[in-house]
């Protein structure tokens, strides 16, 4: 898989931007299949920056409904918390 296939998107929230400041740790929406290593590989090449460890979650979707009775779910995705080193952030813009 290629780096852009492995990593969906960086998630900008507010518990992120607090940890980017605080902790210098981004979290990214991973491919699903992807493993750890892949994922620190894929963003170090993507942004230039050192990865020195990577968290993952299985975030199950949520039910949802819309104005009918008729139910839904929003897809499964894996979220990535990762730290770099110390002077190294990624851009958000």
């Amino acid at each position: 898989m290629s780096p852009y296939e492995i990593i969906k998107t960086v998630r900008i929230t507010e518990k992120g931007t607090d940890q980017s400041e605080e902790l210098n740790q981004y979290t990214v929406v991973a491919d699903h299949r992807a493993s750890k290593i892949q994922i620190r590989e894929a963003v170090q090449e993507l942004f230039n920056v050192r990865v020195l460890n990577v968290n993952t979650m299985n975030m199950h979707g949520k039910t949802r409904r819309k104005m009918t009775k008729q139910a839904g779910r929003t897809a499964d995705w894996k979220k990535a918390i990762l730290t770099l080193k110390k002077g190294d952030k990624i851009e958000l813009t």
